[in-house]
């Protein structure tokens, strides 16, 4: 049941995904987080955050590693095929469509319809995490992470993945003070 489960969620937040990887982060979210409740938000984002540091596509990495941890290498195969299978299902139907009637106005209208959905998904998203970030770190830091986060990235071009290593860099290496007030090096227990 426990594999058909993990298919499910990853194969419905695929097909409903229309816009690529980070249009079905909320639909991941909302599966793994919400509906089976296999970790919660802090563990997501940090699922999240990580994938966002390597290379490819973000979906077929938090599938891997979402179904490994609940399911173990066949949990994440069968997360990895769920994720991409309707993919190319759809490539091959929409595609063809879309090709055929692609000067039909409710074809142009579909289109444009759907890009405010993902928007205002994507702003729920990014809501949460930030309620999630002021939890940990507070108003005053979150705004200036959030600050900081767009000016390297669109004043600077910086990736945001070099941004998140570089903080989780600094959260292992900066000294932090232990419960006996006690400098120490790295993550504090």
């Amino acid at each position: 049941m426990k594999q058909l489960n993990i298919f499910i969620a990853f194969f419905r937040s695929s097909m409903l995904g229309y816009g690529g990887g980070p249009s079905t982060i909320p639909l991941v979210h909302k599966e793994v987080v919400e509906r089976f409740k296999w970790m919660n938000d802090e563990e997501f984002g940090d699922v999240l955050a990580i994938g966002n540091t390597l290379p490819g596509p973000i979906n077929t990495k938090m599938a891997g590693y979402i179904g490994f941890k609940v399911g173990g290498k066949i949990g994440m195969i069968n997360a990895i095929v769920a994720t991409i299978l309707p993919t190319i299902i759809l490539m091959v139907v929409l595609l063809t469509t879309l090709v055929t009637f692609k000067d039909l106005k409710w074809v142009q209208g579909m289109t444009k319809a759907i890009v405010p959905v993902v928007g205002v998904m994507l702003g729920v998203l990014t809501w949460q995490f930030v309620e999630a970030s002021v939890k940990g770190l507070k108003w005053p830091f979150t705004i200036g992470h959030i600050i900081v986060g767009i000016v390297l990235m669109q004043y600077f071009h910086i990736h945001p993945g070099f941004i998140i290593g570089g903080l989780l860099l600094f959260a292992v290496v900066k000294p932090t003070k232990s419960v006996e007030g006690k400098k120490s090096k790295g993550l504090s227990a």
